[in-house]
């Protein structure tokens, strides 16, 4: 532990902004925001969890291999959400000439068509009365 003592005030102040932020992420998930939906939730998330690492785990008060290890674990989770993210805002580029490929497309196997008659043969009759 590195011996600071913070002030009451500060974490009553950390804790209004997370209540806050977490009425914020409630009024929006009421609202559609379109392909925004999943990003605006993602950076709320970030920033509560940014600040209870600061503050409710002191590491905004630690040692320089403290903030060193944290730092590269958010680093990690970026780069994880940034592949998760280009996965969700690419679905739906490609459509298959008999409509999407995404998930939940239903596939359906048609019958065979018939086969096609020869040069020299003669197809049958299919008039009523032959």
């Amino acid at each position: 532990m590195s011996g600071h003592v913070s002030p009451k005030s500060t974490y009553y102040a950390i804790f209004g902004a997370l209540m806050v932020l977490t009425l914020v992420t409630v009024a929006v998930a009421f609202i559609n925001l379109g392909s925004l939906n999943f990003p605006v939730a993602i950076g709320i998330a970030l920033t509560k969890a940014t600040l209870v690492i600061l503050f409710f785990m002191h590491v905004k008060y630690s040692s320089r291999l403290t903030k060193m290890v944290v730092g590269m674990a958010f680093f990690f989770l970026v780069i994880l959400l940034a592949l998760t993210m280009t996965d969700y805002l690419s679905r739906g580029w490609f459509a298959s000439p008999r409509g999407t490929a995404g998930a939940g497309t239903q596939v359906t196997i048609s019958p065979p068509a018939p086969a096609r008659q020869g040069a020299g043969e003669t197809a049958p009759s299919t008039s009523p009365g032959h």
